[in-house]
């Protein structure tokens, strides 16, 4: 007679804010198993391998470059107390230009440094020097007091009287702030020039947001040593030493409820069921309300509120390998932002509309210059490169009716293909503006959609950013981490911590403190390591994250 399996916790879905609530709980001694639908763990943060006529190439879904990971950041606070100190190595980005925004006539490289960022900006546009000025000092008040907010350093209560710029302008849009001072198109979309990295229309974005955004970054950007997958098997690699497990192909179909608590899951697959006291969703926000637990469990208003949030713009991205070296061609460790227009609130109407609108934005970016030491990112003399554009929210656009979580088949749909090719074709055109002769040189390319994103991470409407970081959906208008159903916790990119690896992975801590019900974030910003090193395996040279998180 089989025993039924029984777990101090579980969390479903495997990306970095999920991990982190496993290796956290792990850490605490609490037995956790994470359970992933897809073969390899990750979520976003998770790569791809793709072997072209004996050549490897290994592309990034989600980890382009990202903030925090400075000696006081809290990526850095996170590894760190989990004992993964040493184990993950994060390289800058150029600091004179960790993104270069390309405009129809002018370009402007982002310095690290809001000093340094203020004086070239007014540089840029100096007949604007006292409305940038302004505009550039609130958003540093902004930043500040939400940095404080965010570490605990300061509560809801007190920003009236120590965070009045946060009270007056954190909560409206930058269209306001820009308008009330009068900045032109080009300074405004100069300022908005990596929006890509949120996507939401500036009518709708929170100050806030913005605010934070460029803080982040402008503290200095960075990429992981032997590329994203990292992270994601460090995490993994603490979870299992902690004690806990990481199964991948395991779906979940349903989280079981009875008496108004959380008992376990139940698995798609074979209809197993797994006990559980705590379960954590790191899942897709509407799924787990509507589907995983149903609506019946929880308040009317609360289930009219999680049908009603806004799903955030999703996107569409070409990876391709390159048989030149770029760095050799002289390119700075950057990202490249190109813009064909400037009115950048028109662009949303144009998505909205179904239409694609690649020449208007495109993200371009090479792992291969910011990590140019892991071959297994690409070969000695080639180039890794992505080109990315925000996509029409819509699947029609891609002639799919129905997504592959409802039972859309579409992969070898000839309608789909040749909608995906063409948009693909359309980005590398557009990249030409960087690399006229790019065309010459593509030995691998290929596309990924917003279906694809639903098929490997089952998100609402194909999204990477989880539900939009609007106006009326950020900060306290979000659920989380705790919910209506005891035992049930939320992490992740909707939860109030916000889409991003610093935010999923400080949405994971969160989470993990209210399971254990005490101050994990203190402990994490006072250097507290919590995880016991000693457990941890040797480190060694052949160790491969893609498949540690298998």
């Amino acid at each position: 007679m089989s025993v039924r399996e029984g777990w101090d916790a579980i969390v479903i879905g495997s990306g970095l804010g999920g991990l982190t609530t496993a290796a956290y709980l792990c850490a605490a001694g609490k037995r956790t198993l994470v359970l992933e639908a897809h073969y390899v763990a990750g979520g976003n943060s998770q790569v791809f391998r793709r072997n072209i006529r004996g050549r490897q190439y290994e592309f990034d879904v989600g980890i382009h470059y990202i903030g925090e990971c400075g000696r006081d950041g809290i990526i850095t606070g996170v590894l760190n107390s989990l004992g993964l100190a040493e184990r993950v190595v994060f390289r800058p980005l150029d600091p004179d230009g960790y993104s270069t925004l390309v405009f129809p006539d002018f370009s402007f490289r982002v310095p690290v440094g809001w000093d340094r960022y203020r004086a070239r900006l007014i540089e840029t546009f100096p007949d604007e020097a006292d409305a940038l000025t302004k505009v550039l000092g609130v958003f540093r008040s902004v930043a500040d007091d939400g940095r404080d907010l965010a570490r605990g350093e300061i509560t809801i209560d007190q920003l009236a009287a120590r965070a009045p710029d946060f009270l007056k302008w954190g909560l409206r849009s930058v269209s306001d702030l820009f308008r009330e001072h009068g900045l032109s198109e080009r300074a405004s979309a100069c300022l908005l020039g990596e929006q890509g990295d949120y996507a939401v229309r500036p009518s709708k974005t929170p100050v806030a947001l913005q605010a934070g955004i460029a803080d982040h970054f402008l503290r200095g950007a960075f990429y992981p040593e032997g590329g994203g997958q990292v992270i994601a098997g460090r995490l993994i690699e603490a979870i299992r030493a902690y004690g806990g497990e990481v199964r991948t192909r395991a779906c979940v179909e349903r989280i079981r409820v009875d008496g108004g608590r959380v008992r376990g899951v139940v698995m798609a697959r074979d209809g197993e069921e797994i006990d559980a006291p705590v379960v954590i969703s790191n899942a897709d926000l509407k799924r787990t309300f509507l589907e995983l637990v149903g609506a019946e469990y929880f308040p009317a208003e609360r289930i009219e509120q999680i049908r009603g949030f806004a799903m955030a713009t999703p996107l569409f991205v070409a990876y391709l390998g390159l048989d030149i070296d770029l760095a050799a061609r002289g390119w700075p460790n950057s990202n490249y932002f190109i813009w064909g227009s400037y009115d950048i609130e028109g662009l949303y109407d144009r998505l909205e509309h179904g239409e694609a609108v690649p020449e208007e934005m495109a993200y371009v970016t090479t792992a291969s210059l910011k990590d140019p030491d892991t071959r297994m990112i690409a070969p000695e003399g080639y180039t890794n490169l992505q080109i990315m554009t925000l996509a029409p929210p819509d699947y029609t656009a891609f002639h799919v009716s129905k997504g592959p979580t409802e039972g859309g088949r579409y992969h070898r749909d000839p309608s789909y293909r040749r909608a995906k090719n063409a948009l693909m074709e359309r980005l590398i055109t557009t990249a030409e503006k960087l690399i006229p002769d790019i065309r010459e040189h593509v030995d691998w390319k290929e596309a990924a959609t917003p279906v694809s994103q639903e098929r490997f991470t089952r998100s609402t409407g194909g999204t990477s950013y989880g539900i939009e970081m609007s106006l009326d959906q950020i900060g306290p208008f979000r659920v989380g981490p705790t919910t209506e159903v005891e035992g049930l916790y939320l992490c992740g990119a909707s939860t109030p911590s916000g889409p991003g690896i610093t935010g999923v992975m400080r949405s994971g801590l969160v989470a993990a403190a209210a399971v254990l019900e005490t101050d994990l974030l203190g402990a994490v910003l006072s250097g507290e390591v919590l995880g016991d090193r000693s457990l941890l395996p040797d480190l060694h040279g052949n160790w491969d994250a893609w498949r540690e998180s298998h």
